[in-house]
Protein backbone atom coordinates (compact mmCIF):
# COMPACT_ATOMS: atom_id res chain seq x y z
CA UNK A 1 0.00 0.00 0.00
CA UNK A 2 1.03 3.18 -1.01
CA UNK A 3 1.72 5.95 1.60
CA UNK A 4 -0.77 8.39 0.03
CA UNK A 5 -3.82 4.97 0.02
CA UNK A 6 -2.61 4.61 4.07
CA UNK A 7 -3.71 8.69 4.66
CA UNK A 8 -6.73 7.73 2.70
CA UNK A 9 -7.58 4.53 4.93
CA UNK A 10 -7.28 6.76 7.78
CA UNK A 11 -9.11 9.49 6.74
CA UNK A 12 -12.03 6.95 5.37
CA UNK A 13 -12.28 5.54 8.74
CA UNK A 14 -11.85 8.65 11.26
CA UNK A 15 -12.78 11.13 9.45
CA UNK A 16 -11.60 15.19 9.00
CA UNK A 17 -10.19 15.60 12.80
CA UNK A 18 -10.35 19.67 11.99
CA UNK A 19 -7.59 20.81 14.80
CA UNK A 20 -7.74 24.07 13.55
CA UNK A 21 -7.30 26.78 13.38
CA UNK A 22 -8.18 27.58 17.03
CA UNK A 23 -10.59 30.51 17.66
CA UNK A 24 -10.22 31.27 21.69
CA UNK A 25 -9.35 34.95 21.29
CA UNK A 26 -6.25 34.75 21.15
CA UNK A 27 -4.19 37.40 18.57
CA UNK A 28 -3.36 37.96 15.77
CA UNK A 29 -3.94 35.29 13.95
CA UNK A 30 -1.42 32.45 14.54
CA UNK A 31 0.27 32.97 17.78
CA UNK A 32 -3.08 30.81 19.48
CA UNK A 33 -1.04 28.20 17.47
CA UNK A 34 2.28 28.98 18.01
CA UNK A 35 1.29 29.04 21.92
CA UNK A 36 -0.49 25.66 21.18
CA UNK A 37 2.61 24.03 19.72
CA UNK A 38 4.76 25.41 23.06
CA UNK A 39 2.20 24.67 25.34
CA UNK A 40 1.51 20.37 24.24
CA UNK A 41 4.95 19.66 24.84
CA UNK A 42 5.18 16.89 26.95
CA UNK A 43 1.64 17.29 28.15
CA UNK A 44 -1.94 15.91 26.72
CA UNK A 45 -4.31 18.59 24.59
CA UNK A 46 -6.52 18.88 27.91
CA UNK A 47 -4.08 20.30 29.82
CA UNK A 48 -2.85 22.80 27.36
CA UNK A 49 -6.39 23.90 26.94
CA UNK A 50 -6.26 24.57 31.10
CA UNK A 51 -3.62 26.86 30.36
CA UNK A 52 -4.78 28.66 27.14
CA UNK A 53 -7.93 29.21 29.44
CA UNK A 54 -5.76 31.09 32.04
CA UNK A 55 -3.18 32.93 30.02
CA UNK A 56 -7.14 34.33 27.86
CA UNK A 57 -8.47 35.04 31.61
CA UNK A 58 -5.93 37.15 32.70
CA UNK A 59 -5.68 39.23 29.33
CA UNK A 60 -2.56 37.90 27.29
CA UNK A 61 -3.49 37.58 24.30
CA UNK A 62 -1.11 38.29 21.92
CA UNK A 63 2.65 38.04 21.51
CA UNK A 64 3.03 41.47 23.10
CA UNK A 65 1.35 40.17 26.37
CA UNK A 66 3.47 37.70 27.17
CA UNK A 67 6.63 39.97 27.03
CA UNK A 68 5.16 42.70 29.20
CA UNK A 69 4.28 39.87 31.74
CA UNK A 70 6.58 38.60 34.24
CA UNK A 71 8.39 35.55 33.34
CA UNK A 72 6.94 33.88 37.06
CA UNK A 73 3.65 35.27 36.87
CA UNK A 74 3.38 33.54 33.39
CA UNK A 75 4.51 30.54 35.00
CA UNK A 76 1.62 30.09 37.16
CA UNK A 77 -0.44 30.82 34.32
CA UNK A 78 0.46 27.63 32.14
CA UNK A 79 1.02 25.34 34.89
CA UNK A 80 -1.49 22.97 34.02
CA UNK A 81 0.69 22.13 30.63
CA UNK A 82 3.75 21.25 33.17
CA UNK A 83 7.37 22.15 32.98
CA UNK A 84 5.94 25.82 33.46
CA UNK A 85 9.14 27.28 34.06
CA UNK A 86 10.64 25.83 31.22
CA UNK A 87 8.04 26.70 28.61
CA UNK A 88 7.13 30.34 30.44
CA UNK A 89 11.27 30.92 29.22
CA UNK A 90 10.25 29.66 25.47
CA UNK A 91 7.24 31.73 25.11
CA UNK A 92 8.92 34.62 26.20
CA UNK A 93 11.72 33.83 23.75
CA UNK A 94 9.78 33.08 21.29
CA UNK A 95 7.47 36.24 21.27
CA UNK A 96 10.66 38.18 21.73
CA UNK A 97 11.37 36.21 17.85
CA UNK A 98 7.97 37.66 16.57
CA UNK A 99 8.56 40.98 17.68
CA UNK A 100 11.58 42.01 15.73
CA UNK A 101 8.92 40.78 12.46
CA UNK A 102 6.65 43.81 11.39
CA UNK A 103 4.23 41.55 11.90
CA UNK A 104 2.89 38.01 12.75
CA UNK A 105 1.64 37.63 9.29
CA UNK A 106 5.87 38.21 7.67
CA UNK A 107 6.83 36.23 11.11
CA UNK A 108 5.03 32.85 9.63
CA UNK A 109 5.50 34.08 5.91
CA UNK A 110 9.51 34.10 6.50
CA UNK A 111 10.75 32.51 9.19
CA UNK A 112 13.16 29.89 8.59
CA UNK A 113 12.88 26.53 10.57
CA UNK A 114 16.65 26.98 11.63
CA UNK A 115 15.72 30.47 13.31
CA UNK A 116 13.15 28.61 15.30
CA UNK A 117 15.02 25.52 16.25
CA UNK A 118 17.44 28.67 17.57
CA UNK A 119 14.79 29.68 20.59
CA UNK A 120 15.75 27.40 23.30
CA UNK A 121 13.72 24.26 24.33
CA UNK A 122 11.67 24.68 20.50
CA UNK A 123 12.65 21.69 18.97
CA UNK A 124 12.32 19.80 15.67
CA UNK A 125 8.39 18.56 16.11
CA UNK A 126 7.38 22.50 17.67
CA UNK A 127 9.09 24.32 15.01
CA UNK A 128 7.57 22.18 12.71
CA UNK A 129 3.77 22.66 14.25
CA UNK A 130 4.18 26.85 13.92
CA UNK A 131 5.50 26.17 10.16
CA UNK A 132 2.67 23.54 9.26
CA UNK A 133 -0.41 24.57 11.39
CA UNK A 134 0.29 28.27 11.93
CA UNK A 135 1.91 29.37 9.06
CA UNK A 136 0.30 26.95 6.73
CA UNK A 137 4.21 25.77 5.12
CA UNK A 138 4.84 22.37 3.70
CA UNK A 139 6.78 21.44 6.57
CA UNK A 140 5.74 17.52 7.53
CA UNK A 141 4.95 17.37 11.35
CA UNK A 142 7.04 13.74 13.20
CA UNK A 143 6.21 12.76 16.14
CA UNK A 144 6.71 9.61 18.32
CA UNK A 145 3.34 7.86 17.08
CA UNK A 146 4.69 8.80 13.12
CA UNK A 147 7.47 6.50 14.52
CA UNK A 148 5.90 3.79 15.84
CA UNK A 149 3.02 3.44 13.93
CA UNK A 150 5.13 3.51 10.07
CA UNK A 151 7.92 0.94 11.62
CA UNK A 152 5.27 -1.41 12.50
CA UNK A 153 3.99 -0.88 9.06
CA UNK A 154 7.76 -1.52 8.16
CA UNK A 155 7.94 1.24 5.83
CA UNK A 156 10.46 3.16 8.42
CA UNK A 157 13.37 1.82 10.33
CA UNK A 158 12.42 1.90 14.41
CA UNK A 159 15.97 3.25 14.14
CA UNK A 160 15.40 6.27 11.96
CA UNK A 161 15.64 9.72 13.08
CA UNK A 162 13.07 13.07 12.59
CA UNK A 163 14.98 14.88 9.77
CA UNK A 164 14.90 10.37 7.99
CA UNK A 165 11.06 10.30 8.47
CA UNK A 166 10.02 13.88 7.87
CA UNK A 167 11.71 13.64 4.29
CA UNK A 168 10.28 9.80 3.80
CA UNK A 169 6.82 11.73 4.15
CA UNK A 170 7.68 14.89 2.32
CA UNK A 171 9.19 13.11 -0.50
CA UNK A 172 6.52 10.64 -1.14
CA UNK A 173 3.72 12.73 -0.47
CA UNK A 174 2.21 15.69 -2.73
CA UNK A 175 3.73 19.14 -1.22
CA UNK A 176 -0.07 19.82 -0.29
CA UNK A 177 -0.38 21.66 3.57
CA UNK A 178 -3.83 20.71 3.67
CA UNK A 179 -2.85 17.31 3.27
CA UNK A 180 0.20 17.19 5.90
CA UNK A 181 -1.86 19.00 8.32
CA UNK A 182 -4.80 16.00 8.08
CA UNK A 183 -2.30 13.10 7.82
CA UNK A 184 -0.49 14.04 11.04
CA UNK A 185 -3.75 14.60 13.05
CA UNK A 186 -4.91 11.42 11.81
CA UNK A 187 -1.76 9.64 12.82
CA UNK A 188 -2.29 11.28 16.21
CA UNK A 189 -5.51 10.09 16.42
CA UNK A 190 -4.64 6.33 15.29
CA UNK A 191 -1.67 5.90 17.46
CA UNK A 192 -3.79 7.66 20.58
CA UNK A 193 -6.32 5.24 20.11
CA UNK A 194 -5.65 2.47 18.62
CA UNK A 195 -1.67 1.66 17.71
CA UNK A 196 -0.49 1.92 21.22
CA UNK A 197 2.61 0.61 22.87
CA UNK A 198 0.42 -2.25 23.71
CA UNK A 199 -1.82 -1.94 19.98
CA UNK A 200 -5.21 -2.86 20.10
CA UNK A 201 -4.56 -4.33 16.65
CA UNK A 202 -8.49 -5.36 16.03
CA UNK A 203 -9.78 -2.10 15.70
CA UNK A 204 -6.83 -0.97 13.63
CA UNK A 205 -7.90 0.19 9.48
CA UNK A 206 -4.63 -0.75 8.48
CA UNK A 207 -4.72 -4.32 10.43
CA UNK A 208 -4.05 -6.35 6.96
CA UNK A 209 -1.22 -4.28 6.08
CA UNK A 210 0.62 -4.90 9.09
CA UNK A 211 2.63 -7.47 10.24
CA UNK A 212 1.94 -6.04 14.01
CA UNK A 213 2.59 -10.05 15.19
CA UNK A 214 5.87 -9.43 15.49
CA UNK A 215 5.97 -6.59 17.99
Amino acid sequence: MHIIDIYQTLLSHFGEQGWWPMQRGFSPKGWEVCLGAVLTQNTNWRNVEKALANLKNSGILGYGDILKTDIHKLARLIKPSGYYNQKAKKLHELAGLVSRYKNISEFLRTIQRDELLGVKGIGKETADSILLYAGSRAHFVVDAYTKRIFSRLGLLSSEADYDEIKCYFENNLPRDVLLYKEFHALIVRLGKDVCRKKPICDLCPLSDICDHDTF
